[in-house]
């Protein structure tokens, strides 16, 4: 008789402990504040860091419940802040500069991307080999603020974009097809997506694919023209609010946290990209993230803080081009708070720099797959 109330009493007190447990995780749940990432495009492994964050806790670790907003064609990320539609936005510096320009305050709170990732590719076999070789060629370019690093270049090398005896400017889509075709002399490419795109496709005449062998990759970097892109953004109004200025600290040092896991755990990161819904093979995620990487690392003055001579070149460029009527003013960035979470990283071991890093050489396969 003993044992048996003994043992009902050990079973409501483990009852009573489990449910003293349960009420602290769900107080613990509740306390984790509510975040909103506004993305630029769809799921793929330009984000990598930020889901990786998401699927290894790193937000969870900084008291934060992320929700991630993929984009599309049809999605504006700061105005999608701009209306309260999220709280973290990102978009590449130059739209930011013309969102402020417009009155909207956005503010830049970290430059993830530290170098461009945009190039013009051209077919080796035509015997053009940088910018200056365009003149009287059809090139091609994608619209609405993304032209102005190859328009830049078009200047500095003698000619107008504006007048077409000089060079004829192709409003290009989203593909590779009118450079597939030749029907353009040189495109626009981003390395982490357009360009892997050619090299994933069969040469019809040879029935392999293309390497790089068969191209010139004009870098913007190296023509002295190159615009930051990849940033990520809050609104001046927000950040001014008690607690979102350390909210936004804790904000980036999981992201960052989540691409410097990106970097050193490749294969894992892809993985988690692919399992976000991404529509793009495991190949051309691989080939992607790969490239997403140099762009980032190394970061000489840690993780996500805006250089700014760097910022001066974007800048400069998005005044001359009138994507902006008057030079930023001094708030258009800051780097306290990328500082600050570069900080928190340090503290806990983490590599903020990056300059040990290493790209991997990444199989190229048909279609991306």
């Amino acid at each position: 008789m003993f044992s048996r109330r003994l043992k009902i009493s050990l079973l409501v007190l483990a009852a009573l402990l489990m449910s003293v447990v349960g009420a602290a995780h769900s107080t613990q749940a509740q306390t984790l504040t509510p975040v909103k990432l506004q993305l630029k495009w769809v799921a793929q492994a330009q984000f990598a860091g930020y889901y990786v964050a998401l699927e290894e806790g790193f937000y969870k670790e900084q008291g934060l419940d992320v929700t991630i907003l993929p984009g599309g064609p049809d999605i504006t990320p700061l105005q999608v802040l701009a209306g309260g539609g999220a709280d973290f936005a990102l978009a590449w510096l130059p739209d930011g500069l013309a969102a402020r320009d417009k009155g909207v305050d956005t503010v830049n709170i970290a430059q993830v991307y530290q170098r461009s990732g945009m190039r013009e590719v051209i077919w080796k076999d035509t015997g053009l080999k940088s910018v200056k070789d365009f003149k009287g060629k059809k090139v091609g370019v994608w619209c609405c603020g993304n032209q102005y690093e190859l328009y830049a270049a078009l200047v500095k090398n003698g000619m107008s974009p504006e007048n077409t005896d000089d060079v004829t400017i192709v409003n290009q889509p989203f593909d590779m097809n009118l450079f597939l075709s030749r029907e353009v002399d040189a495109a626009a490419a981003m390395t982490y997506n357009e360009l892997a795109q050619i090299l994933e496709t069969k040469n019809p005449k040879t029935g392999k694919l293309y390497t790089l062998d068969d191209l010139t990759v004009v870098s913007f970097g190296d023509e002295g023209t190159a615009m930051l892109q990849d940033s990520i953004y809050a609104s001046a109004a927000w950040l001014a609010k008690t607690g979102n200025a350390d909210t936004a600290v804790k904000f980036l040092a999981a992201s960052f946290k989540g691409w410097a896991y990106a970097r050193d755990n490749f294969k894992e990161s892809v993985d988690t990209v692919l399992k976000n819904g991404t529509t793009l093979g495991t190949g051309h995620q691989t080939w992607q993230l790969n490239e997403v990487n140099k762009l980032i690392w190394p970061s000489a003055k840690g993780v996500g803080v805006m250089d700014a001579d760097a910022f001066k070149v974007t800048a400069d460029i998005a005044l001359k081009y009138k994507q902006i009527s008057k030079a930023p003013d001094a708030d258009a960035y800051r780097t306290d708070l990328a500082e600050k979470a570069n900080k928190l990283l340090t503290d806990q071991k983490v590599d903020v720099i990056g300059d040990k890093w290493k790209a991997v050489e990444v199989a190229i396969t048909e279609g991306g797959k």
